[in-house]
């Protein structure tokens, strides 16, 4: 099979992308100190630095695979499990990409998310700490982490979780208002949760074809 046109959104440090194949990898990052990591990691994707949401407007026709990762503190349990004084509307651009995308795109999507605070306002499938929107078929894939090991901050958290994601780099990264250099590993999806997806809609594309082609020969 050729290679299918991927557009990887909100990429981060591209753990959802780490064991992709068969595909040409487009990614949109907007935070630099994180755009240039991930440059090192895949240096073959074509890395954009700007926003995702316009982008996915303007551009979602260009592709056949699109997986947007759209930002998760306005949404996760930690907005009420904490003590924060300021308190903020959840983003409603994770909804308003799970219906355009579900209107109007004619290619496989996955819209990935944390399993929000509230009753989701649209029914996603719940995979590990992950709640997903998509237009195919994926089974469940459990894959088992250390305990505790969401909760390890500073340096060492951040070695434990690049061994357990397999994502090695020496840049310490302190996200945005973070200042612990273990969350944006923390934000990333398994690299084995990606490629599990991925190849399960690879294997729709299979069927697909070979239904084509014996409607063809019959």
């Amino acid at each position: 099979m050729s290679e299918i046109k991927v557009l990887n959104l909100y990429a981060g440090l591209g753990g959802n992308r780490k064991l992709w194949t068969n595909c040409k990898v487009t990614a949109v990052e907007n935070y630099e100190p994180v755009a240039k990591v991930y440059k090192k990691l895949y240096p073959e994707d074509n890395l954009i630095i700007g926003d995702a949401h316009d982008y996915l407007l303007n551009n979602y026709e260009e592709y056949d695979f699109i997986w947007t990762s759209p930002p998760c503190p306005t949404h996760s349990k930690m907005m009420v499990a904490t003590k924060h004084k300021k308190k903020w509307y959840p983003d409603m651009a994770l909804y308003q990409q799970v219906i355009f995308l579900n209107t109007f795109f004619k290619g496989g999507y996955v819209v990935e998310n944390v399993t929000p605070y509230y009753e989701p306002l649209i029914s996603g499938k719940k995979m590990g700490r992950h709640l997903m929107w998509s237009n195919f078929h994926f089974p469940y894939l459990d894959i088992k982490k250390p305990k505790g090991l969401m909760k390890y901050g500073g340096l060492k958290g951040m070695k434990e979780l690049q061994k357990w994601l397999g994502i090695h780099f020496d840049e310490i990264i302190y996200y945005k208002n973070n200042h612990c250099p273990a969350q944006i590993l923390r934000n990333c999806v398994h690299p084995k949760l990606g490629k599990h997806i991925l190849d399960y809609y690879l294997s729709t594309l299979n069927i697909k074809t070979e239904t084509i082609i014996q409607k063809q020969l019959f």
